[in-house]
C-alpha cells in the first residue's frame, strides 16, 4: 500500500521478556533466519519506520535497526500499521487493507491498520492488545510467541520455513575440493563466502544459509536447518539447528540454538536448546546443560515469578553483553541478566541479575563506569563506537535493575 507506515509495538508481555527487553526491543530479537522486524517488513512490503516499546529504550542504536521511538514520536500522517512484535506471520503476503481495522492472529489481537485521519492507538492501549477492538476483523494466519523461550522451542520449524522461501533456490554452488554436501536440502551462499577444505553441510533435515562474507573453517559440521548471518565467523566443532547472527565468532558444539550479532563463542563447550543475546563473550569451555537429571521439564524465573516452561529441553537465556570466564558451567533453565559478568569456573545460580560480577553465588553490582569502559573497549574492536544514546540506554537499565542485584 503506497505510504504505508510500519511501527512494531511491544506490549505489556512482549516487554517483560527478560533477560532481553531490558536492552532492545523484541522486534530486534533473531527468531528464524529473521528479526522479527525483518519478517513484519517482508510481510508489510515497507520498512519499519519505529519500535514502540518501554519509554527506557529510547536512544537504541544498532546498525540497519529500526529506532525505539519516544512516547508520541509516530507520526499522525498517512496510512498506519500498527504490529505486535511477537507476531510471526505465516506467509510473505499482507490482506489488502481499507477501513479501520483489527488484526487478530491465533485467538489475540496484533495490531491495528489506521487509515489516514483515524485516530491513533494509545500507549496504554498498546500494553494490553486484546481490550482495545476498532474498525472490522481481519484474520492473519500465523502464531503469538507468548514466551522467550518460544524463540527456541519452535525455532526449527521456524528456520525450515523461512529458508524454504526467503532465500534463493540456486543449485549447490561451486565449493572447494574437499568440502563435502550431504543431502538433498538447498545451500544457499551469499557473496564472497569462503569455506576451506575439510567441511561438512548436512541438509538431509532442511537447508542452510550462509550470508555475505561468512568464513567457514576446516573441521566444521554444520547440519541444517541453519542460517549463518553475515560476517560471522564459524571456527570448527559440530552445529545443528543453529540461528546466528552477523559479526560472530562460533566454535564447539552447538545445537538448537539462537545467537545474536557480535557475539563471540570462539572456543569449545557446549551450547545446547539456548538464546544468546548480542555482544555477548562466551569464554573458553563455558558449557549449558540442557537436560535436568530427573528428565523433568525445565522451569525458569521470569519477572513474574518461576515458571514451569513445559520444555524437557532448555539450556540458557543470556542477554546482552553478558561475559563469563573459563570453564563457566550454566545449569538447565539459567537466566542471565544483560550486563552480568561471571568468571571462577564455579557456576553460576539460575538466575544471574543485570550488571551483576562474581563467582558462583557469590555476586556483587558491577560497576557502572567500568562496565561502560569496557563496552566502549569491546566496541572499539570491532571498529564501532558506543554512541551517547546507547550509552544513555545502558546506563538507565543498570539503574532500573538495581533493585533485581539487591
Amino acid at each position: 500500500m503506497s505510504g504505508l507506515s510500519l511501527y512494531l509495538f511491544d506490549d505489556a508481555r512482549a516487554r517483560a521478556w527478560a533477560p532481553f527487553a531490558l536492552t532492545r526491543p523484541v522486534g530486534e530479537l533473531l527468531f528464524g533466519a529473521l528479526l522479527q522486524r525483518e519478517r513484519a517488513e517482508r510481510f508489510w512490503k515497507t520498512q519499519c519506520a519505529g519500535h514502540l516499546a518501554d519509554e527506557a529504550l529510547t536512544g537504541f542504536e544498532e546498525s540497519g535497526a529500526a529506532p525505539a521511538l519516544e512516547p508520541g514520536g509516530m507520526p499522525d500522517a498517512g496510512p498506519v500499521v500498527l504490529f505486535s512484535s511477537r507476531a510471526v506471520p505465516l506467509g510473505w503476503e499482507a490482506p489488502v487493507m481499507a477501513g479501520s481495522s483489527t488484526l487478530l492472529m491465533d485467538g489475540s489481537v496484533v495490531g491495528w491498520f489506521l487509515p489516514e485521519g483515524a485516530g491513533s492507538i494509545s500507549g496504554d492501549q498498546l500494553l494490553k492488545p486484546n481490550d482495545t477492538q476498532i474498525g472490522g476483523r481481519i484474520e492473519l494466519e500465523g502464531r503469538v510467541l507468548a514466551n522467550p523461550w518460544d524463540l527456541i522451542a519452535h525455532n526449527r520449524e521456524q528456520l525450515i520455513l523461512d529458508l524454504e522461501h526467503a532465500f534463493p533456490k540456486a543449485p549447490h554452488p561451486s565449493r572447494p575440493d574437499g568440502v563435502h554436501v550431504v543431502g538433498e536440502g538447498v545451500l544457499s551462499l551469499g557473496a564472497n563466502v569462503v569455506i576451506e577444505p575439510q567441511v561438512v553441510f548436512d541438509t538431509t533435515a532442511g537447508g542452510i544459509r550462509l550470508e555475505d562474507g561468512v568464513t567457514v573453517k576446516a573441521f566444521t559440521r554444520l547440519a541444517g536447518p541453519a542460517y549463518v548471518g553475515a560476517g560471522t565467523m564459524l571456527l570448527g566443532g559440530s552445529m545443528s539447528d543453529v540461528a546466528i547472527g552477523h559479526a560472530c565468532k562460533v566454535r564447539g558444539e552447538v545445537t538448537h540454538t539462537v545467537i545474536l550479532g557480535h557475539t563471540n563463542k570462539a572456543h569449545d563447550g557446549f551450547l545446547g536448546h539456548a538464546y544468546v543475546g548480542s555482544w555477548v563473550n562466551l569464554g573458553a569451555g563455558t558449557t549449558n546443560s540442557n537436560l535436568r537429571n530427573d528428565y523433568g521439564t525445565v522451569r525458569v524465573t521470569t519477572p513474574e515469578g518461576r515458571i514451569d516452561t513445559g520444555l524437557l529441553k532448555l539450556g540458557c537465556l543470556i542477554g546482552d553483553h553478558v561475559k563469563t570466564g573459563i570453564g563457566t558451567a550454566l545449569n538447565t533453565g539459567t537466566v542471565m541478566g544483560a550486563g552480568s559478568n561471571v568468571f571462577g569456573g564455579v557456576m553460576p545460580p539460575t538466575l544471574v541479575p543485570p550488571f551483576s560480577w562474581g563467582v558462583g553465588g557469590e555476586l556483587t553490582e558491577y560497576r557502572l563506569d567500568k562496565f561502560l569502559e569496557v563496552t566502549e573497549r569491546v566496541f572499539a574492536r570491532r571498529g564501532l563506537e558506543l554512541t551517547a544514546g546507547m550509552r544513555a540506554l545502558l546506563s538507565g537499565a543498570w539503574e532500573r535493575s538495581r533493585p533485581d542485584r539487591s
